[in-house]
């Protein structure tokens, strides 16, 4: 009997051992599986992915003192394997709009996005960005830059005046300047209000001078200043208010 419980023992370790080393062959198996899977996955994303690559991101434009837009181009290329889709393009301001020359980007292709800033009355230097969404899954967004640096045509200072209830209704000025490389013979100027008037002098070349007087201080008013340049497509403007604040004596 002893030696029948003896042999049955060594019988079951010898199973019990041969199904440890059976799961474990087999979780080495699973094992080696799932990391050619994971190498081949990585090795097809590598293989097979878009890319945009911009040329600039970023562009500064000068344009003349009579243009009335200002047009940037940002180039690109899909230099991956897959093609690229646009999702999304909007701009920072109403002011400025974006335009693309396709949908989707093939592999290899090149093209471009251009932002037209519309410039109005603006002078001085004014950014406005391009917001790109894309496809691609290394930069699914990129932000383009628009910087236009407008010739200032004249320099008003101050751009405000004002005076308080009960102030003696006495003249105030505003300098009017004209910008490097500009010439300004007359100088027009409006009020909004009657209850403003404004008087323009010449003080020197290219230099005037506007006194602005409100017809009286009790109550409060305000007016819009146009100043006009002559030979000029811009307009340009100034502020004067009688406020609530005490009376400056």
């Amino acid at each position: 009997m002893v030696a029948i419980r003896i042999e049955r023992s060594e019988l079951e370790e010898r199973l019990t051992g041969k199904a440890r080393t059976s799961s474990i062959k087999m979780m080495n198996m699973r094992t080696v599986r799932l990391s050619l899977a994971v190498i081949l996955s990585i090795f097809v994303c590598a293989v097979a992915r878009a890319e945009l690559k911009w040329e600039q991101t970023a562009v500064e434009l000068h344009p003349a003192a009579t243009d009335k837009e200002a047009v940037g181009h940002f180039k690109y290329q899909n230099t991956g394997s897959k093609p690229v889709r646009f999702q999304s393009v909007h701009t920072s301001c109403g002011c400025t709009a974006a335009q693309t020359q396709k949908d989707e980007v093939p592999p290899g292709e090149k093209g471009e996005i251009t932002a037209t800033f519309k410039i109005g009355d603006r002078t001085g230097t004014q950014v406005k960005t391009v917001t790109v969404d894309t496809d691609d899954p290394v930069n699914a967004t990129t932000v383009l830059t628009l910087k236009a640096v407008i010739p200032q045509e004249l320099e008003i200072s101050p751009t405000f005046v004002f005076w308080g209830q009960g102030e003696v209704p006495k003249p105030k000025t505003i300098v009017v300047r004209a910008g490097k490389d500009f010439s300004i013979k007359q100088l027009k100027v409006t009020s909004s209000s009657p209850d403003f008037e404004t008087k323009v002098a010449e003080t020197g070349k290219g230099q005037f001078k506007i006194d602005v007087q409100p017809h009286d201080t009790s109550r409060n008013m305000a007016a819009t200043l146009t100043i006009q340049p002559e030979g000029s497509s811009k307009t340009f403007y100034a502020m004067a208010r009688v406020t609530n604040a005490p009376a400056m004596q």
